[in-house]
């Protein structure tokens, strides 16, 4: 289901477990944001009437590594709790992303994940996204 106001704190607690090195008043900035904005999604995958898994979906403008067009989607984050893990949550989240940018005028969906993350990268594979590029980021602070 996509996310509404109402489900903001419900979302919040589960970016705290995909991205844990945020607080929870942060993540739910985070869910604000993906809520409230017109070219930004969240997607919620409830079991049982607890929350499961969160999707964070949003449009880019910019290049995106191994795409022609523009705009193109792009699933942000994706988190499944433990014990939902290989039941289909997650790919059923992506494909909720994937139809809203599609109603979004999108021809292309892209994502990402670290080269060491090997978890993401067989969920990517599995669900049909073909590796683009590998690259290693570099940052230099100017005296």
């Amino acid at each position: 289901m996509k996310a509404e106001k109402e489900h903001a704190k419900s979302a919040a607690v589960l970016l705290t477990k995909l991205w844990p090195g945020n607080t929870e008043e942060e993540m739910l900035e985070c869910a604000a944001e993906y809520i409230g904005e017109a070219e930004k999604a969240a997607f919620l995958a409830r079991e049982e009437g607890a929350f499961c898994g969160i999707c964070l979906a949003s449009l880019r403008h910019d290049y995106v590594e191994g795409t022609e067009g523009s705009p193109v989607g792009y699933l942000e984050g994706i988190y499944v709790e433990d014990a939902m893990r290989g039941l289909g949550v997650a790919r059923a989240l992506l494909g909720k992303a994937q139809e809203w940018a599609k109603e979004m005028g999108c021809r292309e969906f892209a994502s990402d994940c670290e080269l060491d993350n090997t978890e993401s990268l067989q969920f990517h594979l599995a669900c049909g996204f073909e590796e683009a590029n590998r690259i290693i980021c570099f940052v230099k602070e100017l005296d």
